[in-house]
């Protein structure tokens, strides 16, 4: 679009007759020079942890860079990395301008039309005793380098569960309110990280954004540590039934901390 490399999308019940193609759109992505940003191999796929998340890994490739592989073999101007983008309906994403894989410190990654995630995300058990399972991706490299000393290869990348953004705060503290939620379950569960003097502390609010008593900043013990899954409890136990199909804003103080994800789940 405009002379940039983009990334439509159209849908069909039964391959085919298709819907018209659709550019994605980007509301929040930062303002971009006409020919800063070209968009490759979305591989934009559903997170398994949330079915109704839409997450994609484009290959971000700024053309006009001159890197050692054109200056060598006079093939190309070009280098190129990797974002992150995630989306609710397939078609509106919100994009983080920071890259989610850097080409780092192999100079035979900063060519052009390296760094392509490949399609898919595999659960792997760490290689760390105790350590609960991560995430891998994997990444071309080597793909458009023609060195006869350079192997096109897949480097495998792992992150935490839902560790691709976080809410995150100094030890001096951050909060966050979030909009209003509803939900029929039991627990709330938060995907965290602490450092051994940080803090994450809950409360819940009304529509109105009151604190409910019991559920209170003051009632919710600090909550410290790293962990995928760890029940949040207030001085009067972890139970939010009470409150289910209430619109409830969850407020979110946090002390050198890094909050992956929130559920509310049985």
């Amino acid at each position: 679009e405009h002379g940039v490399r983009a990334i439509r999308t159209a849908t069909s019940p039964d391959f085919r007759q298709w819907t018209d193609l659709r550019f994605l759109i980007y509301p929040s992505a930062p303002v971009e020079h006409p020919v800063a940003e070209h968009l490759y191999t979305n591989t934009i796929q559903p997170y398994y942890r949330a079915p109704h998340f839409y997450m994609g890994f484009p290959m971000r490739f700024t053309p006009k860079r001159q890197s050692w592989y054109y200056e060598r073999y006079k093939l190309e101007l070009g280098v190129s990395d990797v974002v992150f983008m995630a989306s609710r309906d397939g078609i509106t994403f919100r994009r983080w301008g920071e890259a989610f894989i850097r080409p780092g410190p192999q100079r035979h990654r900063w060519v052009a039309r390296d760094n392509m995630v490949a399609c898919g995300m595999l659960v792997t058990k760490s290689d760390r005793p105790g350590a609960p399972d991560e995430l891998s991706l994997y990444s071309v490299e080597g793909y458009f380098s023609r060195s006869p000393d350079i192997d096109y290869q897949l480097r495998r990348y792992t992150i935490r569960m839902d560790g691709f953004v976080s809410l995150n705060a100094p030890l001096a503290g951050g909060e966050v309110v979030t909009k209003p939620i509803s939900f029929d379950d039991k627990q709330l569960v938060i995907n965290f990280a602490t450092s051994a003097a940080g803090s994450i502390r809950v409360e819940l609010q009304d529509a109105e954004g009151k604190a409910i008593p019991g559920f209170a900043l003051n009632d919710c013990p600090e909550i410290f540590g790293d962990a995928i899954e760890r029940v949040v409890r207030w001085e009067g136990g972890s139970d939010v039934s009470e409150l289910a199909g209430m619109p409830v804003h969850l407020r979110l103080l946090l002390k050198d901390a890094d909050l992956y994800s929130i559920q509310f789940r049985p």
